[in-house]
């Protein structure tokens, strides 16, 4: 863990000399690029560079053991590179320039997916996402409920502070435990009907 130590590059780090190097914590950087972790690749299990200046999704194709990746707090405007991972159990996207739900097709391990404060506006390419239980969404430009329907174990949904003003499609997460709706568009809570 390095936080708030001006590291511009993961390579001049030489992660390769560590040889069983499961969880990297670099938050609050100045890292601009994903490279340098080939040599780590086997035994990394959690990314984490919150709050860097990375703003493309690359050189993450040699991270087959990944379960948790986050890149919050960055300049991402797509979501690329990672359909391969499938035993990833968390994404973190917060706060970045997201404005499409894509790339992330086959993830079926996935539990937890965060994209809250982006720039999305539909809810889609959700539905191979099986055992997705935790969707954040809040602080987008989300009009529409839909595409819920595929997700049977979602138990927690985050949508606050979007543009919605109908309820009706939750009738499709019939798990849901958790819904947090303040500050949208909602004049009734028709569609909460036990």
């Amino acid at each position: 863990m390095c936080t708030q130590s001006r590291i511009g590059s993961l390579s001049s780090l030489r992660l390769d000399r560590f040889k069983q190097v499961v969880r990297i914590c670099l938050r609050q950087n100045n890292i601009q690029r994903l490279e340098g972790l080939e040599g780590i690749a086997e035994t990394l299990e959690d990314l984490d560079l919150y709050d860097n200046l990375i703003s493309h999704m690359r050189n993450l194709e040699g991270l087959p053991n990944l379960k948790s990746l986050d890149l919050s707090f960055n300049k991402i405007k797509h979501i690329k590179n990672i359909s391969h991972m499938k035993g990833l159990k968390d994404i973190y996207l917060v706060a970045n320039k997201i404005s499409k739900i894509e790339g992330i097709e086959g993830l079926d391990q996935l539990v937890q997916l965060e994209l809250g404060s982006n720039r999305i506006r539909e809810i889609r390419n959700l539905d191979t996402l099986v055992n997705l239980e935790e969707l954040w969404l809040a602080k987008n430009k989300i009009t529409e409920l839909a595409g819920l329907a595929g997700l049977p174990k979602l138990r927690l949904l985050s949508i606050q502070s979007n543009r919605i003003s109908d309820l009706s499609p939750l009738k499709d997460a019939p798990q849901l435990e958790e819904l947090y709706i303040s500050h949208n568009l909602l004049t009734t809570l028709t569609g909460l009907e036990v």
